[in-house]
């Protein structure tokens, strides 16, 4: 199979680079000198182009320049690496150049390379030094997401210029049903509106992640370029209060494999571009009038609803207003997540962080709802952030999720999920440490004797419950939590909105601005090697320790074995809610630990895996220090870690100190 001219030509540069990065012409001026002077001794023919090439063979020149030409090993390392669903990431390395071949791929199905040729004008990023060899730095790392896809780039060093090229190749594949194995053509492509969604994060030296950019590219305009091939130029808008500052260029081209034959006309192409932000436009306009009567017609009810705490529209990363049902979609985990209970687990091992704010002054809070790409990416997010995944996820298996507004102790603003059962109980979960709570109600029309219920949740009070199709307001004449009952069916006690109404701007698919959801990831870590890191790292950190106090350091293997069944049963007490396992732990310490002996051992619980702050955070603890630094008759000290990890890479990490000693009356 011939190649296009132009991939001729891509083909011919990729050599001409390759063999400039080798010196070859040097190498080969070096061999010709050295032949020509050998002739000129004993010359009794002309030197012959053969005598030359023999010459090269004999050096080795042949040989080392086909082994550095490996273009078809790139090549199919990159294809290989793309098509993994369950690990979509595709790296290209600066000094390999990559082709979109015909062959190893299915030949029936439609592809969009997206190359990112490199990045500028990151200005914040200036003055950042050029980081040497081996140094840690800042780095920048790209995310994608398209049509039920994700990848990610390898991380490069933050600068003015980062050097971000990457190669990912896009399936585009038809979504109507029956037609997933037929090749979207130029016209069915036409009409897929989902965008490329680009997830800029910074990481600085202390592993902290910053939400860089947000930008979603509507790919189609390759549609309309002769060569199927075209280059453009990403402006990057910083995020929050700096959603209209420039963060930085991005240079990518878009490429069709195969090629299209046909190019559709600039006409079509923005026409029906036109069209979708006029319906989106049209949907939007008229849900908002919606919203405004609605918003009247609850103010009717009762003037004290004016201050409840009723959210319908939230600002997400780019300052764009989206009603909250938007953010909220049945999301199913496959096989990464096993239970409700496990799926809260995950959420609340992703950290909390509010959003910045420059010049708010104290207490001052940004608003922002992250889109669950930007969540993922960054793995931190605010209260709402969590609860709205946690509510997709619990939607995805089944139970009737909502996500609450109110507020906590104090009157801070919070959000948290709730879950109603069959019999019209009512079940609170915080999505940020993963505890449930069972809501029961107070009857404020008892008698004064009558027994009532103790509240058992940090909740104090509610003004409004949504998924994504409903939105309820609460018109009780308490909002207080204690008082309220979560019967939505109940009209007197909840205002609904039309379900129509949402469903027209809230349903995937129905308008061109709603970002689409992405799929979870699998776990790339390996936990065991993860936990033999970490738990190598602490032993050095005591030894170290304790030689700044001029005790010796002796370990004991066994015992620090057998505190790995305490951190699962402690991690399982956190899924499942139920103790398990701590009986045969405690039988098998006190066989390990002789007459006359004193055991002492110190569980603690991190999100991270950096074991010096770790380890200093325990030392905080006097019970931990006493551990740590414990003298006395034959000491031995003991410590195990355990990394459990869970999608998108987060980590429970389990860690316990622990010593044993002979007790001295």
């Amino acid at each position: 199979m011939s190649l296009p001219p132009e991939k001729a030509s891509e083909l011919k540069q990729i050599i001409h680079n390759h063999l400039l990065k080798m010196d070859i012409h040097g190498k080969i001026r070096e061999v010709l000198a050295a032949t020509l002077s050998d002739h000129r001794g004993h010359a009794q023919r002309p030197l012959s182009e053969a005598d030359l090439v023999q010459a090269l063979q004999r050096r080795g020149i042949v040989d080392d320049m086909m082994r550095n030409l490996h273009v078809t090993q790139v090549v199919r390392r990159i294809l290989d690496s793309s098509m993994r669903a369950s690990q979509p990431v595709c790296h290209v390395c600066s000094e390999d150049v990559v082709l979109v071949p015909s062959a190893n791929i299915d030949p029936s199905r439609r592809y969009l390379y997206l190359q990112v040729l490199d990045g500028k004008a990151f200005l914040e990023h200036l003055q950042e030094p050029e980081p040497l060899p081996g140094q840690v730095c800042s780095t920048f790392m790209l995310y994608l997401h398209f049509r039920n896809q994700r990848f990610r780039s390898k991380p490069v060093p933050c600068a003015c210029e980062p050097a971000l090229r990457e190669g990912f190749l896009l399936e585009v594949h038809r979504s109507g049903l029956g037609e997933g194995s037929k090749m979207a053509d130029a016209t069915s492509m036409l009409s897929m509106s989902d965008p490329v969604h680009l997830v800029l994060i910074r990481t600085d030296t202390s592993s902290e992640t910053t939400l860089v950019s947000s930008y979603f590219l509507d790919w189609r305009i390759v549609l309309g370029s002769p060569s199927g091939k075209t280059c453009l130029a990403l402006e990057l808008m910083g995020v929050g209060s700096e959603s209209k500052v420039p963060a930085g260029v991005l240079t990518v081209s878009l490429e069709f494999y195969p090629p299209i034959t046909e190019a559709l006309s600039a006409d079509i192409i923005s026409t029906q571009q036109s069209l979708e932000r006029q319906r989106t436009a049209e949907k939007e306009r008229l849900f908002l009038v919606y919203a405004k009567q609605w918003w009247r017609e609850f103010l009717e009810i009762r003037p004290s609803h004016q201050s409840k705490m009723v959210k319908i529209f939230a600002q997400d990363e780019n300052g764009v207003n989206r009603p909250v049902c938007s953010y909220v979609r049945v999301l199913r985990a496959g096989r990464l997540l096993e239970s409700p209970r496990q799926a809260a687990r995950f959420v609340s091992l992703m950290a909390q962080e509010r959003a910045p704010v420059v010049g708010g002054g104290a207490g001052g809070k940004q608003e922002q709802w992250c889109s669950l790409l930007a969540f993922l990416s960054r793995g931190k997010g605010d209260c709402e952030d969590h609860a709205t995944l946690l509510c997709s996820l619990l939607l995805g298996f089944g139970l009737d999720a909502y996500v609450c507004v109110g507020t906590k102790a104090r009157g801070t603003p919070h959000t948290w999920v709730l879950t109603r059962g069959a019999d019209g109980s009512a079940t609170f979960w915080e999505s940020l440490t993963a505890c449930r709570y069972l809501h029961r109600a107070i009857d404020p029309d008892a008698p004064p004797l009558a027994p009532q219920p103790k509240p058992s949740s940090p909740y104090r009070t509610v003004g409004c419950a949504f998924n994504h199709h409903s939105f309820l307001a609460n018109c009780q004449p308490s909002d207080a939590v204690e008082l309220c009952v979560f019967d939505f069916q109940n009209q007197c006690r909840w205002k609904a909105m039309s379900e129509e109404a949402l469903k027209s701007v809230c349903t995937p698919g129905s308008t061109a601005s709603l970002p689409p959801l992405p799929p979870l990831c699998a776990p790339s870590l390996d936990p065991a090697a993860a936990s033999n890191h970490l738990e190598l790292e602490l032993r050095y950190l005591v030894s170290e320790h304790r030689k700044d106090l001029e005790l010796a350091t002796v370990w004991d293997d066994h015992l620090s074995y057998l505190l790995s069944s305490a951190l699962l049963a402690y991690e399982l007490e956190r899924c499942t809610g139920v103790s398990c396992g701590n009986e045969e732990f405690q039988d098998a310490v006190r066989r390990a630990v002789p007459d006359g002996h004193t055991f002492k051992g110190f569980p603690i619980h991190f999100l991270h895996r950096n074991a010096r702050r770790a380890f200093a955070t325990c030392l905080r603890s006097a019970f931990c220090e006493e551990i740590v630094c414990c003298r006395g008759d034959h000491v031995r000290l003991a410590v195990r870690v355990r990394v459990f990890a869970y999608p998108e890479n987060a980590c429970a990490v389990w860690l316990m100190f622990a010593c044993k000693y002979r007790s001295v009356l």
